[in-house]
């Protein structure tokens, strides 16, 4: 048996390595392949470089991927989102005692309106665009991007005056939010280095910066920052999730000093997923203004910028339109953002197309612009898609000359807060602390009186989450999944059902709390 020989890879910079196509090339490596024998395969996890070949006599040459990697992408799923999917679900018919879904943030509340809406925007055209057929910029066709370019100045209400409105160039569109998002990840930093995510934090995102990017998360945590005293029976209000200078210094601080990880980016879902609720604009501002003082990329997730249902009660203001405002250096083309800000945005949650997989990524970074669109070209959207979705964004009532768009927000956003309104007031009879949801497809729960009293805090929790999934079916998204600094809290999706699914849930919890508290 003959030695097994380890090639690695080494790369100073992902984007720079990019735009060198030679690096591909096993004869144009002399300069940056080191080739090392061992007798074991030991790679680090985050290599996503690296070639293992074996050689055996009889065999030939045989070429295996680093089950590291392999085993890091799996470790990395959250296991809500695997139970989500290995569990019995309800149906009516022939799983009456199935568990009730909620814990995956879907809308299936708008198949009356999407489903004939996507039927006429497929057949809106005489013919498909000759054009269409053939291979398309790799960041999307340029009428789909005017259109997104339209779309999310309205949205987000943005400033088209000033040097004419986001640059059609700097948008990206790819096979939905993950991919934008890793991609952009990709070309900010490099394997081993982290992302400051405030606490709580939608789960997958660890999947999605660590499965192949190679990234780690640096978790902010906001209460011990905050006036909150987290010893009270007391649930924290909203403003004990908000982020400051202070919880971003020291989580910063910490990263490197116990774990040798330089942040490079610091990544926010705005409005907030778990939370349900959106920071407010002082917020955002001391965020973008410490971002650029550290040199740290601000990476703001927009998905449910369509989903604030309470406008009274909700300040929302885009990270584009207060970085804008505040840019001291503003660009000959876009919003002046400078190169630390930029958006990810998707059609997943405003508008329930999970399926149809469109991401949108927005920056004025010019050093990597280029690398983004290269990155893209291993997720970009089919041309029948964008075509589609170039048609919905641009399509215009003939009754009220309104955008489709428009209408569709208006009416989502009536039946989200429906929802929220009856499942806050089931929660509100039973006594179950929450926080006011305002945005977002879900409301964030205190179910710590429910604690069993034995284990660690996780095991407490598990213990809890399984009780209401294996006992009365519902299966809710666990707080310790998104890393929250207390025990006991769980994120309902109210959105991730039938009506009478909806109505079922709310009978299946009233009848949990009054035989815990019997």
């Amino acid at each position: 048996m003959r030695t097994r020989s380890i090639l690695s890879l080494t790369v100073h910079s992902r984007p720079s390595q990019l735009l060198n196509s030679s690096c591909r090339r096993f004869s144009c490596l002399e300069s940056s392949i080191q080739s090392r024998i061992f007798p074991t395969q030991q790679v680090r996890s985050y290599q996503s470089t690296t070639a293992i070949r074996t050689m055996a006599d009889g065999d030939g040459d045989k070429t295996t991927l680093s089950c590291s990697r392999a085993g890091r992408a799996v470790s990395l799923l959250p296991s809500y989102l695997t139970d989500a999917r290995a569990i019995q679900k309800y149906c009516r018919s022939n799983a009456p005692d199935g568990a009730l879904q909620l814990s995956v943030a879907e809308n299936q509340m708008l198949e009356d309106l999407l489903v004939p809406a996507l039927t006429k925007f497929s057949r809106s055209r005489e013919s498909f665009p000759a054009d269409a057929i053939y291979y398309q910029p790799t960041h999307g066709r340029e009428p789909l991007r005017i259109a997104v370019k339209d779309y999310l100045e309205d949205l987000l209400e943005l400033d088209k005056e000033s040097n004419g409105g986001l640059d059609p160039d700097g948008i990206v569109v790819g096979a939905g939010c993950n991919a934008v998002l890793e991609n952009l990840c990709v070309s900010l930093a490099e394997p081993g280095q982290g992302v400051m995510i405030p606490l709580p934090y939608y789960a997958a995102f660890e999947f999605d910066l660590g499965s192949r990017a190679g990234l780690e998360v640096v978790p902010v945590a906001t209460m011990k920052h905050s006036s909150y005293d987290n010893s009270s029976d007391e649930s924290p209000p909203p403003d004990a999730y908000y982020l400051s200078r202070a919880a971003l210094d020291a989580a910063k601080q910490k990263s490197i000093d116990e774990n040798g990880i330089e942040p490079r980016i610091l990544l926010i879902s705005h409005p907030q997923n778990p939370l349900g609720i959106c920071y407010p604009p002082h917020v955002i501002l001391e965020v973008i203004d410490w971002c650029r003082d550290n040199k740290i990329h601000l990476i703001s997730d927009e998905i449910y910028a369509g989903s604030v249902y309470e406008n009274d009660k909700a300040d929302f203001s885009s990270a584009l339109k207060l970085a804008s405002s505040s840019s001291s250096s503003p660009g000959e083309k876009g919003l002046g953002l400078g190169p630390y800000v930029h958006l990810v945005y998707a059609l997943s949650k405003d508008y329930a197309l999970s399926g149809l997989r469109v991401g949108i990524m927005y920056s004025e970074n010019p050093e990597i612009r280029l690398p983004l669109q290269k990155l893209n070209d291993l997720c970009s959207v089919s041309s029948q898609t964008q075509c589609l979705v170039e048609d919905m964004m641009t399509e215009v009532s003939p009754s009220s000359s309104v955008h489709w768009t428009k209408e569709f927000l208006v009416e989502n956003q009536r039946r989200i807060r429906a929802r929220k309104d009856s499942w806050q007031s089931c929660l509100d009879e039973l006594g179950i602390p929450h926080l006011d949801a305002t945005a977002g497809l879900f409301c964030w729960m205190d179910f710590s009186e429910f604690l069993p009293e034995i284990g660690t805090p996780s095991e407490r929790e598990r213990a809890l989450y399984l009780e209401l999934l294996q006992g009365y079916g519902l299966l809710f998204t666990p707080g310790d999944s998104m890393k929250n600094e207390l025990p006991g809290f769980f994120r309902c999706v109210f959105t991730a059902a039938s009506d009478h699914e909806f109505e079922l849930g709310m009978e299946r919890l009233r009848k949990y709390v009054k035989e815990k508290r019997a």
